[in-house]
């Protein structure tokens, strides 16, 4: 959980440290918007493929090569690579990390833990993006930007000289405590089918599934609500919901 917090933080606050590199470029203003585009590109584009990538390996691991990912993101940002490109980059481990992060729980802890476990790592999320938000916008001020360039380091020339490059670097820096956070989850020795690597049928496996976990929430939802009726039962057991979310993947559906 540690790890998904200093993953996200840093995810949000690179949005900042791009929206202010594209205005240090001067780059068309059309450009901003894109940003967040580029980023969920990954989401759409490997949505049929990063679940297998997560069951290929440990889930540890998973973690900690995706956010490798993102720190070679912004070191192409920090170095010259347009920032729509980069940030796409970051997207791209985003969207291979996500998977991992909720598989992870179902390997880790009971059934009955799943909802409260599945509700840390939401509320972590949603912390992480607001406190990234004000991170980021803290990291690109010039008074603070300018704090971190004036500490001197001998013999080393970082060419590090503006507010966006001190922010971007300051984020690979969280990016990194998330990688090392990765390394010590430890291995659950589970073991999954091996989906198969033809991405067609990758595409073809995976939208099938999506709608029969579509069809069987329904399904299971209105048999449930059938039942209690006229019982007094105001909401499902624990138990119930703890099927639902391993169900679904590691999400709450219910309302």
């Amino acid at each position: 959980m540690a790890a998904q917090f200093f993953s996200s933080l840093a995810d949000n606050a690179l949005l900042i440290a791009a929206i202010a590199l594209l205005l240090q470029l001067h780059a068309p203003e059309w450009m901003t918007p894109l940003l967040k585009l580029f980023f969920v590109l990954s989401y759409v584009v490997l949505a049929a493929y990063v679940g297998a990538f997560a069951d290929s390996r440990p889930k540890g691991q998973v973690m900690f090569l995706t956010n490798s990912i993102k720190i070679i993101g912004c070191s192409m940002m920090l170095f010259g690579l347009h920032p729509l490109l980069s940030y796409a980059v970051v997207g791209f481990g985003a969207a291979a990390y996500s998977p991992a992060k909720y598989g992870i729980l179902t390997e880790l802890l009971p059934p009955e833990r799943l909802v409260a476990a599945n509700g840390w790592i939401e509320g972590l999320t949603v912390g992480s993006i607001i406190l990234g938000t004000v991170l980021g916008g803290v990291l690109i001020n010039p008074t603070i930007a300018q704090s971190f360039l004036s500490i001197d380091v001998p013999l080393i020339d970082t060419h590090i000289d503006t507010a966006p490059e001190v922010a971007i670097s300051c984020i690979m820096a969280i990016y990194l405590i998330a990688a090392l956070i990765n390394l010590k989850i430890p291995e659950t020795g589970v073991k999954y089918h091996q989906a198969s690597k033809n991405p067609i049928k990758l595409i073809m496996f995976n939208n099938f599934r999506c709608f029969l976990a579509v069809i069987g929430n329904i399904f299971f939802k209105n048999s449930f609500n059938d039942q209690i009726s006229g019982s007094g039962i105001t909401k499902p057991p624990r138990t119930f919901l703890a099927a639902e979310v391993a169900y679904s993947g590691g999400h709450v559906t219910g309302d």
